[in-house]
């Protein structure tokens, strides 16, 4: 360090200095006389001496550790607890004076035991309590002002997804949502709750059965920590129908409306909102199969033309096999003649196999 030579000299002063008045309150006498001045010297040069070789570990290194521990707090911390110092160093300067009016032994001790617990009880105090601090007087504490931006506009740009009625009843968006692959926050406004309990509160059992599932789903999401869902009050007083609702809320908000509902799809579609359809998503991840591969499939039924009989995969897609009817109830391997992809899904033609 380059102020080491420096600090050296001062402890070297410091050192002397202390050395000689040591030297002058053992002699009582302040005179250099034959007998008292190799002691007042002795001890001054010896001062001297012990402070130039002990300045670096008195001096540089607590002042090291010090830069380097200063390093490591944050500056809030820091602003925060010199200003919680500063005031209880003033609270403890006012109860000075008093204090020392006390009788010994506690009038010239307890202004500085005062000092000591003020000053710390001062900066500890407002460096936890430093936000509202800096709040209480409409200043941002140093330090957060990128934190609390960047975590601003992450809110603002995680995308809001709309639910639909017909998406919670569905119940497959809990299991999608768990995954992980809904980036963003789901929104359940209050007219789509109202309607999942009037259809709960049907007469029909089919359609109360349908509600309660709804409302099982929602409590799902709300109780999974990883899901991100509110209920929001906005509900648009110029429209009607739920539909229309959300429509309407998704081009404010410009937010994503999550549905399966394909007439919600193509009108939201046709006025620009944005829709995440989980019928196209499962659609999507269906298996891929060409024409030419083999499929080993069960066929249940018969088709709707002569002589066909019918199977369905693992993941629901329907498999019309040509030929098919004579193995009703076995379980045979298939050639892939065609793929059909309809607005209700993947629809896959099929021969039996040479083996079948």
């Amino acid at each position: 360090m380059r102020f080491n030579f420096l600090f050296r000299i001062i402890g070297a002063l410091l050192y002397g200095f202390i050395g000689y008045e040591l030297a002058i309150a053992f002699q009582g006498s302040v005179e250099l006389t034959t007998a008292t001045a190799p002691l007042i010297w002795g001890a001054t040069l010896g001062g001297a001496l012990l402070g130039f070789l002990l300045s670096p570990w008195l001096v540089t290194a607590p002042a090291k550790a010090a830069r380097n521990g200063l390093r490591n707090i944050p500056m809030g911390d820091l602003l925060a607890g010199s200003i919680g110092l500063i005031i209880g160093l003033l609270i403890s300067a006012l109860l000075a004076f008093p204090i020392s009016r006390l009788p010994p032994p506690f009038g010239p001790i307890l202004p500085f035991v005062t000092m000591l617990i003020f000053g710390y009880l001062g900066a500890t105090a407002l460096v936890m309590r430093q936000q509202e601090f800096f709040k209480f007087f409409g200043i941002k504490p140093p330090g957060l002002e990128g934190s609390e931006e960047e975590e601003e506009s992450s809110r603002t740009k995680a995308p809001i997804l709309l639910l639909d009625t017909s998406v919670i009843i569905d119940g497959r968006i809990a299991d999608i949502a768990k995954t992980g692959f809904l980036l963003g926050q789901l929104q359940v406004p209050r007219f789509v709750l109202q309607e999942l309990q009037y259809i709960a509160d049907s007469s029909d059992a089919l359609r109360r059965n349908r509600g309660r599932r709804g409302l099982e789903i929602l409590d799902r999401l709300q109780n999974n920590p990883n899901i991100d869902i509110v209920f929001v009050d906005d509900d648009p007083k110029d429209v009607k129908q739920v539909d229309d609702k959300l429509i309407r809320l998704g081009l404010d908000k410009d937010a994503a409306v999550v549905t399966n509902d394909y007439n919600l799809n193509r009108v939201a579609q046709l006025q620009g909102v944005k829709i995440l359809n989980i019928n196209e998503l499962a659609n999507a991840v269906k298996a891929v199969y060409l024409p030419g591969e083999e499929i080993p499939i069960k066929i249940i039924q018969e088709g709707k033309e002569a002589n066909q009989g019918v199977g369905y995969l693992e993941d629901g897609t329907m498999v019309v096999i040509e030929n098919g009817r004579p193995y009703i109830n076995q379980e045979v391997l298939v050639h892939v003649t065609k793929i059909l992809q309809t607005n209700a899904g993947r629809l896959i033609f099929a021969v039996p196999g040479t083996d079948g």
